[in-house]
């Protein structure tokens, strides 16, 4: 039970028609049920935003979607409002098969400070908790799939990987935003930090 499956952000508001949609956020479902018997543990990750996220656009005078603005902790894109708490953008996709899940881990829900990774805000240093919840389940090997490839599922690998994980990233069970070449960014910084791309 060494091995365990790591599902970024499969929710209603990044599959197509939702706040913050992934083109093709829906198509990779069936996939990921798919690996999930094969795990030893399924973990799932769930943005968890109040509605006066410093991260949405919508919060700052004249701020534009998709912008980038400098906060405390460093530059940081400014998104549509998305996976605001208690709303139905922020469930899960409901094809996903939520009861294999062994822990459902929310992120991003203090207001000052977004959190793509599933082991850290952004600031790098405020813990989840996840590493720990792993290593004490004698957890050693990773396998991230889900949204968005680029961002949340790229950041939790390579946290990941720091941390002395082996990670891999099942990239047919993940979809990107591509944001600016954001996509192929993201695959050049995982295979530096040693994360394997399947």
């Amino acid at each position: 039970m060494s091995h365990a499956l790591i599902v970024i952000d499969m929710q209603v508001d990044f599959c197509p028609g939702g706040r913050l949609a992934v083109a093709g956020g829906d198509q990779i479902v069936a996939a990921i049920n798919a690996m999930m018997p094969d795990a030893g543990a399924v973990i799932l990750t769930q943005d968890w935003h109040p509605a006066d996220h410093a991260s949405f656009a919508d919060n700052h005078a004249d701020a534009a979607p998709f912008s980038t603005m400098q906060m405390p902790y460093g530059a940081q894109v400014l998104w549509p409002a998305h996976c605001v708490i208690g709303t139905p953008g922020a469930q899960f996709h409901p094809d996903l098969d939520v009861d294999r899940a062994d822990l459902i881990l929310r992120k991003g829900f203090r207001a000052g400070i977004d959190s793509y990774s599933a082991f850290f805000e952004n600031d790098r240093t405020t813990a989840t908790g996840l590493s720990g919840y792993l290593r004490d389940r004698g957890i050693t090997d990773l396998t991230f799939a889900g949204l968005a490839h680029d961002f949340c599922v790229a950041w939790s690998a390579m946290d990941a990987a720091r941390l002395g994980f082996r990670a891999r990233v099942a990239e047919a069970a993940c979809r990107a935003i591509d944001l600016d070449g954001s996509l192929a960014a993201a695959r050049d910084a995982m295979t530096r930090a040693g994360v394997t791309l399947a």
